[in-house]
């Protein structure tokens, strides 16, 4: 049974209109990932100066990190057009020939959950990538032919939350590729305070607020699509409760409504790690049977909920199976000697 979370990192309907409101409008404004800007900001600059469009980019990571936004940022600083689409949306060739033809000089295609992309669509990808031109089969048997379609020259950015699953000729086909990292309190502080000054917030003090949104970042999983979340059901809970004040009191007060922890954790990752600790007597145990016992999808635990657990070191993963931390149980309050602390196979994960 899949359960709703305020921190998951997946968008939600209700999310869209105000992220996209939120949402840096150009690469200065964009916060974090500095390696990956430095890199961007020069290939930019340099398929500018030559009236190219920018390379191929893949971007991969947990989701909520800004990659959207990020195709966005480098078309403005591009000054062209994104034309945004998904892997799953892409059944069939014509959706692909269909995005590409739309496409003008160094405009960017950007193809979220790429390694969701049909096998047979992907075979329109290859040439449309590097000679820029799609082949098209026409007819069959004797009377088969194949018939070229130029395109205009394109930049195509695909994203990814799944970089093992991208196919290596795709993979191979990307002149840029990187690796989201979470983002740490302070760089997602500098996120709240410009969404907090977009959406009118206020605190008794300058102070006062900025001290709500440090409490909001801490407890934000390293996610800004989760910050700006927290920040606005902190906003809901302030406006109803303190005549529309934020403080650190109230901000503490609204998350511990909604089950978050000081770490960011929600009742979903307590019990996730309680099944390993109590149940399986701290590890190591298979996903599938801890999933079975949550009434949890699989996926959702892989991709949703041990990411962040492993970046705090709450969770190991070894061949054997998931194992909690000496940290985890001491977070959960269990008997620290009750839970072996496991070592990570080498080279796994």
């Amino acid at each position: 049974m899949a359960t709703e979370r305020i921190v998951s990192p997946q968008a939600t309907p209700t999310d869209e209109p105000v992220n996209w409101s939120l949402r840096p409008t150009s690469i200065e404004q964009y916060v974090g990932q500095g390696d990956l800007l430095n890199r961007l900001r020069i290939a930019i600059e340099a398929a500018r100066h030559r009236r190219d469009p920018l390379e191929h980019v893949l971007l991969h990571g947990p989701p909520g990190l800004g990659k959207t936004t990020l195709a966005h940022v480098i078309a403005a600083a591009m000054g062209t057009r994104v034309v945004v689409t998904s892997g799953p949306a892409l059944s069939k060739g014509t959706d692909l020939v269909a995005a590409l033809t739309r496409l003008d000089h160094a405009d960017l295609l950007f193809i979220d959950e790429i390694h969701r992309t049909p096998a047979a669509v992907e075979e329109f990808v290859y040439p449309a990538m590097e000679d820029f031109r799609i082949d098209v089969p026409v007819d069959s048997g004797l009377h088969a032919r194949t018939v070229q379609i130029p395109l205009k020259p394109f930049t195509l950015i695909g994203a990814t939350t799944r970089a093992g699953l991208v196919t290596a000729p795709m993979r191979s086909r990307f002149g840029i590729t990187h690796h989201l990292s979470f983002y740490t309190p302070d760089e997602l502080l500098l996120i709240l305070r410009r969404s907090a000054a977009l959406l009118g917030m206020a605190g008794d003090s300058p102070a006062a607020l900025d001290d709500a949104l440090r409490e909001i970042a801490r407890r934000s999983r390293g996610t800004p699509r989760i910050a700006n979340r927290l920040l606005r059901r902190v906003r809901d809970f302030a406006q109803v409760r303190a005549r529309g004040r934020a403080s650190l009191a109230v901000t503490r007060d609204a998350l511990s409504l909604e089950g978050i922890d000081d770490l960011g954790l929600d009742p979903l990752d307590h019990r996730y790690l309680r099944v390993i600790a109590e149940v399986y007597s701290g590890g190591p145990v298979g996903l599938e049977t801890v999933a079975a016992t949550l009434s949890e999808d699989p996926a959702t635990l892989e991709d949703l909920v041990e990411p962040f657990l492993l970046q705090l070191g709450h969770l190991m993963r070894t061949r054997r199976g998931r194992m909690i931390t000496r940290a985890a149980a001491e977070h959960l309050g269990l008997p620290a000697p009750s839970i072996a602390e496991p070592q990570a196979d080498a080279g796994l994960f």
